[in-house]
This record gives structure tokens, C-alpha cells and sequence, in this order.
């Protein structure tokens, strides 16, 4: 545990300190802002709870490209600079590594998310906003940017450079969010359930944008995070080994 502190306290801040790290979250807070205004708000007459609705569903856009863009450089650029050899000769372990990267990333993500908490508060002001499907929202919003980065530090842990950990997450996020659902619309049961249920945004985003919180599919976003967390570790005991 002293370890994971350790990484976490020095990723953590290294994000605050960079320019990149800023960059996105102010592109990705701007864009949260445009969406609610143009999709939400100001595309006619709507009610509250549709507004918060169309809010966190089109919010998961660019908190993904966030949470893709922050994830990765987090493995692939210490191996680019050579610091990763030195993490690698030291007393911590792969799984130490991991955990203490994604968890500052994660943390980091989190307050930047939470900065646009003021967006579905402002329904109040022509409307009534339901506080639990607010926070229903931003748990849903939170567990997928989770699960988007679990697949990115996957992506930079297998990547040489930059450049190839993100196209490799974005592919990896672009099936686990669409191509398992619409694959699955050419299926018939019971193919089609079993890749209904691996759509990561549809069948088990969606319900968090309308207030509603099942344990399913909160599970569901645990195991994304887990299993891809653990092929990070394997593949970095791999490349030790080798």
C-alpha cells in the first residue's frame, strides 16, 4: 500500500502541474458546457428530468476522450523515457504501478467532473431537478470514465509509444461502447442478450442518465475495471520477464 501511495501522491501531482493535464480538462469541461446548452437547455421545450437525462448522456462523450487522452501516456511515455526501467529495478511490484497511476488519474478525473456539477443545477432556475438522478448521474458518469481508463492503462501498458496506447484504447472503448450493441442487433438469442449485456454504454450507461441505479450493472463497470486492470499488470510482468 505504501507503494501504490507513493505512485499515486507523485501521478496525482504531476497531472495539477501539467499543461496537458489542464488542457483537456478545460476542453472537456467546455464541451460539457456547449452540450448542455445545445443539446439540453436550449433545444426547445423539455422537462427537468429529460434535461438532466440529455445532460449526462451526451457529458460521457468527452469525459471518454478525457479519460482516453490522460490514460495514454501513463506506462507507454515512462517506457518512451527510459524512467520505467527504473520503476522496474525497483522494490514495487506491476500491480503497484497500475493501481497508483490509474487511481491518481481517476482521482484527478473526478474533481474535473465534479467542477461541472453546476450545469444540472441550473434547470432550477425554470424547473425542479431530482438530486438523486443528479447523483445517479455523476456515479454512472464517474464509473464509466473508470472503465474507459482501466481499458487505457491496458492500452499504454502493452504500447511502445503514445500514439499506438491511444488508438488501441479508442478502438477497445469504441467496441466495448457500440460495436458489442449494434453486433448484437444482428444476433439471435441467446448471442444477442450475452453481447447486449457487454455493451458498456448502452445496455449499461444508459440507466444512469435516467436516475435509475442498478447493482447489475454498477457490477458491470467493477469487473471492465478489473479485468482490464489485471491484463495491465500481466502484461507488464510479461514484458519483465522478456
Amino acid at each position: 500500500m505504501r507503494a501504490i501511495s507513493i505512485i499515486f501522491r507523485r501521478e496525482l501531482a504531476a497531472n495539477f502541474k501539467s499543461p496537458f493535464g489542464w488542457g483537456v480538462s478545460a476542453a472537456m469541461l467546455f464541451v460539457m458546457g456547449i452540450l448542455f446548452y445545445t443539446k439540453g437547455i436550449g433545444s426547445g421545450a423539455k422537462l427537468s428530468a429529460d434535461v438532466v437525462r440529455d445532460f449526462f448522456n451526451w457529458s460521457s462523450g468527452p469525459a471518454v476522450v478525457a479519460a482516453l487522452l490522460l490514460s495514454m501516456r501513463l506506462i507507454a511515455q515512462e517506457r518512451q523515457t527510459g524512467s520505467l526501467v527504473l520503476l522496474s529495478t525497483s522494490p514495487v511490484r506491476e500491480s503497484d504501478v497500475v493501481l497508483g497511476k490509474f487511481l491518481a488519474v481517476l482521482a484527478f478525473l473526478a474533481i474535473m467532473i465534479g467542477l461541472s456539477f453546476y450545469l444540472p443545477l441550473l434547470v432550477l432556475v425554470r424547473g425542479k431537478v431530482s438530486f438523486a438522478q443528479v447523483f445517479v448521474g455523476y456515479s454512472g458518469l464517474m464509473l464509466l470514465a473508470a472503465a474507459v481508463l482501466a481499458i487505457g492503462v491496458f492500452a499504454t501498458a502493452i504500447a511502445n509509444d503514445q500514439i499506438t496506447a491511444g488508438v488501441v484504447a479508442a478502438v477497445l472503448a469504441m467496441l466495448m461502447s457500440f460495436g458489442f450493441y449494434y453486433l448484437s442487433r444482428t444476433m439471435d438469442a441467446p448471442l444477442r442478450g450475452i453481447l447486449e449485456s457487454l455493451a458498456l454504454y448502452h445496455k449499461n450507461y444508459w440507466p444512469f442518465t435516467r436516475g435509475i441505479l442498478h447493482l447489475k450493472h454498477v457490477l458491470y463497470h467493477f469487473a471492465v475495471i478489473y479485468f482490464f486492470l489485471l491484463l495491465a499488470v500481466k502484461s507488464m510482468e510479461a514484458r519483465r520477464w522478456r
